[in-house]
């Protein structure tokens, strides 16, 4: 799948202990959840918009926009794409 074809379309909004970001992929909406510390781990000094954005990219280059799941925690993608962590730190580094 090329990322180019789906822009991720993400807004996040302060809950307890960290954010809920709407994201919506072409007719597909998808609920995020991402905690402070998984910011800090995995995009320190970035915004969660920004690191649920490279990780709806880093997806969408993976898979298509349907096989997406509509509700999760962003930490587990690192369960189904080991390199997730890491890729994500690098993209964001800009490295």
């Amino acid at each position: 799948m090329n990322p180019a074809e789906v822009e991720p379309s993400v807004d996040c909004r302060p809950r307890e202990g960290g954010w809920h970001c709407s994201v919506i992929l072409g007719a597909s909406e998808h609920s995020v959840q991402v905690d402070r510390s998984t910011l800090d781990d995995l995009a320190p000094g970035r915004t969660p918009d920004e690191l649920v954005r490279a990780s709806f990219t880093f997806l969408l280059e993976r898979e298509s926009p349907e096989s997406i799941m509509r509700a999760f925690e962003l930490p587990i993608i690192g369960r189904f794409f080991a390199d997730y962590p890491d890729e994500i730190r690098r993209r964001l580094r800009g490295v």
